[in-house]
């Protein structure tokens, strides 16, 4: 049974000013540099969920806070957990080095838990980034709404299988990890739009499963079956850019990518591309750099010993605990949005438009 997490009061964005610094900054480099008994002064831990699921983890949201800290002059070890299973044990070094606050975003629930209850031990902080630790119980949440996601996608999927015009489509769902709240959010989202549709027998639903880790390898096996068990799928319900990546290689294999409707999530570069040459009909994008600052922003209140003030909760259906909750608001982009994702400074109009891609750029107005 999937966990489902509820927000329970004041949706929308919620960005608060960065403050003045709580402590002076040394400028040196974030990564690893406190050490066990090495009396150095590191105010803040950030330990990212591994690269598997998106290149964001390593790429985009270390260096979005990387540049907050420094700029609050707060010094802050930022890490990108590997995909060993070690995410808990830098979490704990963090701790016993002396930090003040983490923010983590757990790739599993159970191991996040146990972080954040050794934490709260030690009176630190725990900031969940991204998605939260069920079970955890940390001190705030800053995230997109995953459930508002999930809709999107569904939304977005029913629309250009309208486009379509199939009759009785056929959707397959690859969905997010399991153990991922984040994920089990987004299918319930989904769900809301596409099981009516289901219900009504204006679409059949094909088959459904979760990609371990989000992971666009185990993606890619998982959609070769689903398209042996199932050769009408019309529709893919994918999670994540990565994801629907990984299903387009397949239906191009069968010449089939553009016919067959695939969603996505994190408007990646890759993501963009196959939406402007018609192998994928739309993805979400959240700004992440906003995401990146406004967790920082909390840090650095609690750091100055202040109670930051969130316009929302949400409640853990494990521990029934309602966790103050930053909801920043995401964006489902079509072919006719791709061009405000670049207008916005996420992903520059050079890296998109190339290896032929210009003419496409130029057509629906992205400009560098």
């Amino acid at each position: 049974m999937r966990r489902r997490m509820t927000t329970v009061a004041g949706a929308g964005a919620l960005v608060l000013t960065l403050l003045a610094a709580c402590s002076s900054a040394d400028d040196a480099k974030p990564s690893r540099r406190a050490q066990a008994g090495s009396g150095a002064d590191v105010n803040v831990g950030v330990i990212l969920t591994n690269a598997t699921s998106s290149p964001r983890w390593k790429n985009e949201d270390p260096a979005y806070f990387k540049e907050a800290f420094r700029a609050a002059g707060v010094t802050a070890d930022i890490r990108t957990a590997p995909a060993d299973g070690t995410f808990r044990e830098i979490g704990e070094s963090m701790i016993r080095d002396g930090v003040k606050v983490l923010i983590i975003t757990s790739p599993d629930s159970s191991d996040g838990s146990a972080l954040i209850e050794s934490a709260h031990r030690e009176e630190v902080k725990v900031i969940d980034y991204d998605r939260l630790t069920v079970g955890g119980s940390a001190d705030y949440l800053v995230s997109f709404d995953p459930k508002e996601i999930g809709r999107m996608q569904g939304y977005g999927l029913v629309k250009c299988l309208g486009e379509e015009k199939t009759a009785d489509p056929v959707v397959a769902e690859l969905n997010g990890a399991p153990q991922d709240n984040n994920a089990d959010q987004m299918t319930d989202g989904h769900d809301f739009v596409l099981d009516p549709k289901y219900d009504e027998a204006e679409y059949t639903k094909g088959p459904s499963q979760d990609v371990p880790e989000w992971a666009p390898a185990q993606a890619r096996d998982i959609f070769r079956q689903m398209v042996e068990q199932q050769p009408r799928i019309s529709g893919v319900l994918a999670a994540d850019d990565g994801i629907a990546n990984a299903a387009i290689g397949v239906l191009k294999g069968l010449k089939r990518n553009g016919r067959v409707k695939v969603t996505g999530q994190n408007a990646t570069v890759e993501g963009l591309r196959n939406i402007l040459t018609g192998d994928q009909c739309m993805t979400v994008y959240k700004r992440i750099q906003r995401e990146a600052q406004t967790a920082a922003n909390i840090a650095v209140q609690l750091l100055k010993g202040q109670t930051p003030t969130v316009g929302a909760t949400v409640r853990d259906p494990e521990s029934n605990r309602l966790v103050p909750f930053v909801s920043l608001v995401p964006l489902a982009v079509t072919i006719d949005e791709v061009k405000d994702v670049v207008a916005d400074g996420a992903i520059k109009a050079d890296q998109l438009c190339a290896d032929g891609l210009q003419s496409l750029c130029q057509e629906h107005g992205i400009k560098s």
